[in-house]
């Protein structure tokens, strides 16, 4: 089915507010995981991307599933019933973690019959702390990028590479728990380059969407100010792992002035072959 090919979206049933529900359920073992909602767009991108897309209603916006926690939801099959006003989506659970309290299924109370209490019969796999954190601050994904809370800082654009090196090179002395970028250096690189990798097939995975969208013909204003967002936090983890090896960004805002005036094919002939 061609990724523009959207008819099969006008046989479903949405809503009055244009969303349907939408039931994760573990391909392997066939338990519910979690439900949420969707609309024309999230559905669309679940179908184009492989992932699972939903929509936050108390956001107002599109959700990727796993955007903050890395739990992503990986499709398999997509199912709807006989009314054609659900919809079940038959996927694989990226880290085993559905529930954004850690554990495996959001569905982890059971109601227990003789008290008439609800009981957890789940596990918690891992700490929320930890999947998402405790820093407060200016919130990139879920994450804060600066620790100290404040009012919002009015920073002149031309200035702000400047700062975040200052504040970065701060940071990789600060005590690990003070900070989410002291505990991104304490993880060490490898930790560091995952979340730039995880950043940035969000910001693909956004580009994408903004194309879907437009060829939609829809209103594609919140989804440029997504796009802006994820690549706001691309470069902000790109920062990070520039300084943890020594780097930082002025060096790469002076090899980019560099380059002003030059052609780009003459600029790649004169690199040094490797």
């Amino acid at each position: 089915m061609s990724h523009l090919d959207t008819h099969y979206l006008d046989t479903l049933n949405f809503n009055a507010d244009g969303l349907i529900p939408a039931i994760a359920q573990d391909r392997d073992t066939g338990r519910i995981l979690m439900m949420a909602w969707q609309n024309r767009q999230a559905l669309a991108m679940t179908v184009q991307t492989g992932q699972a897309v939903y929509f936050s209603r108390s956001r107002g916006k599109l959700w990727h599933k796993g955007q903050t926690s890395g739990h992503t939801q990986i499709i398999h099959k997509i199912y709807t019933d006989c009314d054609r006003d659900v919809i079940v989506l038959n996927v694989t659970q990226v880290g085993g973690i559905a529930c954004h309290t850690g554990r495996t299924s959001c569905f982890f109370e059971k109601l227990d019959t003789d008290s008439l209490d609800w009981v957890a019969v789940d596990e918690v796999i891992k700490d929320p702390s930890e999947i998402y954190g405790e820093s407060s601050g200016t919130v990139l994904d879920g994450t804060a990028t600066t620790d100290t809370p404040h009012a919002p800082i009015k920073l002149d654009n031309t200035k702000v590479i400047g700062e975040l090196d200052c504040i970065l090179d701060e940071r990789k002395t600060a005590d690990k728990n003070s900070s989410y970028v002291s505990g991104l250096y304490h993880k060490g690189l490898n930790k560091i380059l995952e979340k730039v990798g995880e950043e940035t097939t969000e910001a693909i995975i956004c580009a994408k969407e903004l194309q879907l969208v437009r060829a939609m013909g829809e209103d594609d204003e919140q989804v440029k100010a997504d796009m802006v967002y994820e690549v706001a936090d691309m470069w902000f983890h790109s920062l990070v792992a520039l300084h943890q090896l020594g780097l930082s960004g002025d060096e790469i805002l002076t090899e980019l002035a560099r380059r002003f005036g030059l052609s780009g094919i003459d600029e790649k002939n004169a690199r040094t072959p490797k």
